[in-house]
């Protein structure tokens, strides 16, 4: 066995393609895969940071990622670390950056209520690995395993629409860590090397991707599958590590959702510009309907598999565990795989323990999504923490689509005062909707936080006479409402007026 301290690690996992920076082959290479776990397991790094039992930091970035910086680092790869943070400085600034590396960062409030369709500098990334820089006129797509013909395809060949159809459809993606932070408020969990980021509800955006459907590519370039095809791998040039081992990307779909329709897109542009380097160019998977792990990035290879990829974070992660499955007994067999999304949503403004000062009604505005083709049908609010609902009117939503996500508003009738728990659900085309609370929800992996979204909200109704005398009576003293915790510099009550009424409605009785 080779000693790797004498190994040229540059050399050893140097990028071997012109014009493919950051890419580096290891799926054809079992030798090379393991050197590096060689070289991994008698390696030293940073712990992975805890976050679920203590604060967050209030930072931008919220998270470091020391730990996939040095796995990179001890490859000779840290430039991959390097051009991806340069990257994100370029490309996504203003999001919330919640995972420095891999990349994971989160579209604000404001941004994702900005309209239906979540412009390019706003949309939220989940990262795996670094960001390649591949050029688009050296890349090709590799297609193989159960297919009549294996082939290359070239770029300019796969973007030519006399050889290969193009379609363009809106589609929501959505990480399913979505709303994770609320499970981890309640009952923390797994925290992966990787980190399980403690998304807010952000994590989720909708663009009009164009490209040519997989499908098509299938039967025009390789002439069909084999009969023994079920499911399609996707493989991606990013670098990602499990357990000291060193892959590709890869994921898989079955091959009944590649066949239906155009819900399979191997895409190239993203609301009518090139992808970003970020989100994937010069070529990506866009699986409509299922988690957004399945959205292959970087995409140059496709693999007809008779059984899903082996892959790890097909086979060993988005994994959905029953509430009795933890660190004690949880097996990659004993959770299933996560694919089509579940109906879900998210009440955006106001925020959570806001003070509302209002005329009897309050405005909420979210989101809502249903994954697997299914269409947000109905969305209800409640201001009671879900006795009573109330139905978004239609036209307080924006379109639908058999794949994106529907924008909502509503003004909920609130005659009630103090602290109150408003909550959505949505039912979606196929009548589904959400578990009641998180913990009907709450899985070890912390994945698909589907249950209703709930923010507490003071409410302060001026219609109330009494209500509307303090507001005007705080606001001659130069204070408010708002800070409601502070209490007013003057007295609540003349002393001839608290005498009065006390003396009208005694506390103890006469006998």
């Amino acid at each position: 066995m080779t000693d790797t301290e004498n190994i040229d690690i540059k050399k050893a996992f140097a990028e071997e393609k012109l014009g493919w920076r950051g890419y580096v082959e290891w799926e054809k290479y079992p030798e090379k895969k393991e050197l590096a776990t060689r070289i991994l397991n008698k390696s030293k790094f940073t712990p992975i940071p805890e976050f679920q039992f203590v604060p967050l930091p209030d930072t931008n970035p919220v998270l470091i990622g020391h730990r996939w910086k040095e796995y990179h680092e001890v490859l000779g790869l840290k430039h991959i670390v390097d051009f991806s943070w340069e990257t994100v400085q370029k490309e996504k600034p203003d999001l919330i950056h919640l995972l420095d590396f891999p990349y994971n960062g989160e579209t604000t409030r404001e941004q994702l209520m900005e309209g239906k369709i979540t412009s390019n500098k706003y949309h939220f990334i989940r990262n795996h690995g670094g960001v390649p820089d591949i050029d688009e006129d050296v890349f090709e797509l590799e297609v193989g395993g159960l297919v009549k013909n294996p082939v290359k395809i070239p770029m300019k060949d796969l973007k030519d629409p006399s050889k290969f159809p193009q379609a363009e459809v809106t589609v929501t993606l959505q990480c399913s860590g979505t709303r994770r932070i609320e499970q981890i408020r309640e009952y923390p969990g797994d925290g992966d090397e990787l980190i399980n980021a403690p998304w807010g509800e952000g994590a989720i955006g909708t663009a009009v991707y164009r490209g040519v459907p997989l499908k098509k590519v299938l039967k025009i370039a390789c002439g069909g599958i084999l009969p023994e095809c079920k499911h399609l791998e996707f493989i991606g040039a990013d670098t990602y590590f499990k357990k000291n081992n060193v892959f590709n990307y890869a994921v898989s779909v079955p091959w009944r959702k590649v066949r239906a329709n155009e819900e399979v897109l191997l895409a190239w542009e993203m609301n009518g510009e090139p992808l970003p380097k970020i989100h994937g160019y010069p070529l990506r998977v866009v699986v409509t309907g299922h988690i957004g792990a399945r959205s292959c990035k970087w995409l140059y290879r496709v693999n007809a598999l008779a059984e899903p990829s082996m892959g790890p974070v097909q086979r060993q992660e988005y994994l959905y565990f029953t509430p009795q499955v933890g660190k004690q007994n949880s097996k990659y067999s004993n959770g299933f795989s996560i694919q089509q999304m579940p109906v879900s949503s998210a009440i955006i403004f106001p925020l959570d323990k806001k003070v509302i000062v209002h005329d009897g009604k309050i405005t909420l505005k979210g989101w809502a999504y249903s994954g697997g083709g299914n269409w947000v049908q109905r969305v209800e609010v409640s201001n009671d923490g879900g006795s009573v609902w109330y139905a978004v009117n239609e036209e307080n939503m924006t379109q639908k689509h058999y794949h994106a996500w529907r924008l909502w508003s509503i003004d909920i009738p609130t005659d009630a005062e103090g602290w109150l728990e408003f909550c959505v659900r949505t039912w979606d085309s196929s009548n589904n909707t959400e578990p009641t609370f998180v913990r009907s929800a709450w899985n070890w992996d912390l994945h698909v936080t589907s249950s209703c979204h709930r923010i507490k909200i003071y409410s302060v109704n001026r219609t109330r006479p009494e209500t509307a005398k303090r507001l005007k009576l705080l606001e001659e003293h130069g204070e408010d409402i708002y800070n409601l915790s502070h209490p007013p510099e003057f007295s609540l009550e003349p002393l001839d007026e608290y005498l009065a009424q006390y003396r009208k409605y005694p506390r103890e009785p006469e006998d």
